[in-house]
């Protein structure tokens, strides 16, 4: 009587799947994967990495460009009237004001990098006035 009733574990041993339901079984693994991958597995596409690393290099040279128009700033014989008018201005125009003092301007380039000038501005408002005042001079 027991080989009439199968238990399920001998039913997972007999069972032989069809050509058809293995290439499904395949179509749809591969679909899932691609779907947890993407959507929780930190994937993207070639396209998405391409605008994730220029966005990475634009901050690193903005970045860059504002530490040297920091020490530029900090190297002008008038840094400290220049950092108290700068401290004087509204937040949203200082980024001008470091354009148009030309610290955020590198050597041979007409324009500064995009976002220096005001990055520039924010580093030197954020100093402790006992540091922006010192200059720093390499040996």
């Amino acid at each position: 009587m027991a080989a009439s009733n199968p238990n399920i574990m001998q039913r997972f041993e007999d069972y032989r799947p069809s050509k058809t339901v293995l290439m499904w079984s395949c179509a749809l693994s591969v679909v899932a994967t691609m779907i947890v991958g993407f959507a929780w597995g930190g994937w993207v596409t070639g396209g998405t990495a391409a605008e994730m690393a220029a966005k990475a290099a634009d901050t690193a040279s903005t970045s860059l460009v504002a530490s040297i128009c920091v020490n530029q700033f900090r190297s002008d014989p008038a840094h400290a009237a220049q950092l108290a008018s700068l401290n004087k201005i509204d937040r949203w125009d200082r980024g001008s004001f470091i354009t148009k003092g030309g610290w955020a301007t590198l050597p041979g380039m007409k324009e500064p990098t995009n976002g220096a000038a005001d990055l520039c501005a924010q580093q030197l408002t954020a100093m402790p006035v006992a540091q922006a005042n010192t200059i720093e001079t390499s040996p």
